[in-house]
Order: structure tokens, then C-alpha cells, then sequence
């Protein structure tokens, strides 16, 4: 799932155009763009780490793809078979993590309904603007499928019933495995909307221990600073793209400045989406309903430098958009204090956390501050 905040280099030079240009690169991972600058390092250092960052991204993508042959799709397959299936560690604690930040946002964000993500179109990088078969859809409700219904047991699985063997260990990092079982054959695990904010919290630890510890890390809109721009307390500045640029001429919604190991993200309607009749319907689906969401072009979150700052910022996002004119409870619930909210209307408003924050904003646009 592509976001819509977007990196704006150009920015930096409102930092000030004395300090040295950081080094920078930009790749493409995870479907999108990826752009990573480092400051205050000899470029030879610079791109070794870069180069160390983006194979471990390539991992990350070719390990946990959703439709293309990886680990991922071999769970899904034993899923759908009714078989147990043996990850690694790695893939476990995964599951885990993603079941809890699942169940801490009520569900509206789930990663284990990749059956309706499919059933809209969503599951490939060419969209086709086409509704789903009303009967498959109300199917797939009545089974309310989630990553809540995978069992998880450490260990190799049994042998079926039928005789089969065992599934093979998964071939991802780590010694060891567990078995995972679903309780119905209708859940499949996508991670997108989880794993570019997991990507972003193993950037930081490969960066750090590469001897890098200013740097500013951009994929597809979800980033993460580390020090400063110049390596001496100079702010990162970051845009937050207008869901609908033509409103604000191009310009960006408004602008803020990021302090070591904060991270931001955006989920929105702006990006993977196709349009019938005049109605947009985007790839943020709400399991209740089983339709995109509605009542929302974009939620920004600003998180608090801590225990999985990135996962939260991709991740966190979700929930809150889905959560439609009950964003500010649900922002209280999951603890995200920074948030930008652009409704249906156009209208944008910003929690006192986030206001407080944002250090300009598009001329003419006002952002209307919540209790």
C-alpha cells in the first residue's frame, strides 16, 4: 500500500542552504519508490550502508510478498488447503506482532484479509476499475476471515492425517520454527500496510550499526529520521502531500520538522484506487462492510521516537482512516496523540499534538485544530 506523504527534498533547503547536501540514493522496493539520504558521513560509508539497507529491503519484499511466490504466499497456499505450515522464527514473531496491532485497532486494519483484498483487484499492480461478485463478497463476510483465526505453535508440525509429510522449514532467517494452523482456510496474510514500517525500524539498526546515526529514510511515504541534516542538530523537514494537489496548487498540505527516531506516515485514497460512475474506491478496505472505506481522503500520524516506531507509523494509520468520524476515539485508543485528519469534504484538521507541530501549512488552507 502506497501512502501519500512524500519526501520532499526540495524542503531541506528551507533548513537552511548553508549546511552540506546530505548524500542521497533512491531505489524501488516494496512497489515504490524508495529514498534514503545520509548526513554527516564520508560518502564511501554512505553508500556501503545504503547498499547494506537495500538488500536487506530486497528481502524484506521477495521473503513477504503477498502475490508473487515467497514464504507469504506458501502460508497462504497451506491456508487455503487446510494444512499447517512451518515458518521461521522471524516469520512468527511477525504474525505475532501483527495480531496485536490488529486487535489493538479492533480489527479495522487487518492483515489477514488478503482474500478481499483480491477480490477487489487490489492484490496486483494493475488495478482494474470492476466491483467484486456480490455472492463471493458476502461469502467471504459471513467467514469474517483474520489474522486472529492463525494458531501458532513453536516447533516442527505434525504430519496430516492424510499421510502427507510435514511442511518443509521456512527458508527465512533464524533457527528454528513454529507451525501455524488457521482456523479457517478463508484467511490470507498481506502485510502490506505493516511492512514498510518494519522495514524502516531494521533501516534504523542497520544504519546505526553501520556507524551511521544521521540519516533520513523515505519508502513510499513512510519515514523515519535519525539525527539531524547535518549532523549538529539541524531538523529534517518533511512535506505532507495534499491527497488532492490540485487544491492547494500543487503545493504541499503543510510542512513539519523531524527529531532523532520520530516517524511519520500516511494512508489515503490517493494512490491505489480506480473511480466507476464518478465514486472512488480505494484499496482501504474496511472488514466490517467489506467496501473501501469511506469518509476520508488522508490520516497523517507522527509518532514518538520508542519500541517500533516504524511498524506503528505504517501500520496505525489504518485504522484511524477506517475508522471514518470515529478517527479521534480511535486515535485516543491506539495511543497516536499527532494526527492530521483530511475528511471527505476537504476539510483538515490536526489533533493539538500534531498542530503544534506542523511548521506551515499550504496559503489559503485552513487546518482546523481538535480537542
Amino acid at each position: 500500500m502506497r501512502s501519500l506523504l512524500t519526501l520532499l527534498f526540495a524542503l531541506w533547503l528551507l533548513a537552511g542552504c548553508s549546511a552540506p547536501e546530505p548524500w542521497r540514493t533512491e531505489s524501488y522496493v516494496f512497489g515504490t519508490r524508495v529514498e534514503l539520504a545520509i548526513a554527516a558521513a564520508p560518502e564511501a560509508k554512505a553508500r556501503a550502508a545504503a547498499d547494506r539497507l537495500l538488500r536487506d529491503f530486497d528481502y524484506l519484499h521477495r521473503t513477504y510478498h503477498a502475490w508473487q511466490p515467497s514464504e507469504l504466499s506458501a502460508l497462504n497456499e497451506a491456508i487455503a488447503a487446510g494444512r499447517p505450515h512451518q515458518v521461521s522464527p522471524e516469520f512468527a514473531a511477525y504474525i505475532r506482532e501483527a495480531q496485536a496491532v490488529a486487535a489493538a485497532g479492533d480489527h479495522l486494519f487487518d492483515p489477514g484479509i488478503g482474500r478481499l483484498i483480491a477480490l477487489w483487484g487490489f492484490h496486483t499492480d494493475d488495478i482494474q476499475p470492476r466491483l467484486p461478485e456480490s455472492v463471493s463478497l458476502k461469502a467471504l463476510l459471513v467467514q469474517k476471515p483474520s489474522i486472529a483465526d492463525l494458531r501458532l505453535r513453536e516447533g516442527p508440525c505434525p504430519e496430516s492425517r492424510s499421510g502427507e509429510p510435514k511442511s518443509p522449514p521456512s527458508a527465512g532467517r533464524g533457527e528454528g520454527g513454529w507451525c501455524i494452523k488457521s482456523r479457517v482456510d478463508s484467511v490470507a496474510i498481506d502485510f502490506g500496510g505493516y511492512l514498510k514500517g518494519v522495514a524502516l525500524d531494521r533501516a534504523a539498526v542497520l544504519l546505526k550499526a553501520d556507524g551511521i546515526d544521521h540519516a533520513l529514510i523515505n519508502i513510499g511515504g513512510n519515514v523515519m529520521a535519525l539525527g539531524s541534516r547535518d549532523g549538529k542538530g539541524m531538523p529534517w523537514r518533511v512535506g505532507i502531500q495534499h491527497p488532492r494537489p490540485q487544491a492547494v496548487g500543487g503545493a504541499p498540505l503543510a510542512t513539519l520538522e523531524l527529531r532523532d527516531g520520530e516517524a511519520i506516515g500516511t494512508s489515503g485514497d490517493y494512490h491505489r484506487y480506480f473511480e466507476i460512475g464518478g465514486r472512488r474506491y480505494c484499496h482501504l478496505l474496511d472488514p466490517r462492510s467489506g467496501f473501501p472505506a469511506v469518509g476520508t481522503q488522508a490520516v497523517t500520524v507522527l509518532i514518538a521516537p520508542g519500541k517500533a516506531t516504524g511498524m506503528r507509523s505504517d501500520a496505525l494509520s489504518k485504522p484511524i482512516f477506517i475508522a471514518g468520524a470515529d478517527w479521534r476515539a480511535m486515535a485516543q485508543k491506539l495511543g497516536v496523540e499527532a494526527v492530521l485528519k483530511v475528511g471527505a469534504d476537504g476539510t483538515v484538521s490536526a489533533t493539538p499534538a500534531m498542530h503544534a507541530r506542523l511548521a506551515s501549512a499550504s496559503p489559503g488552507l485552513a487546518i482546523g485544530r481538535v480537542p
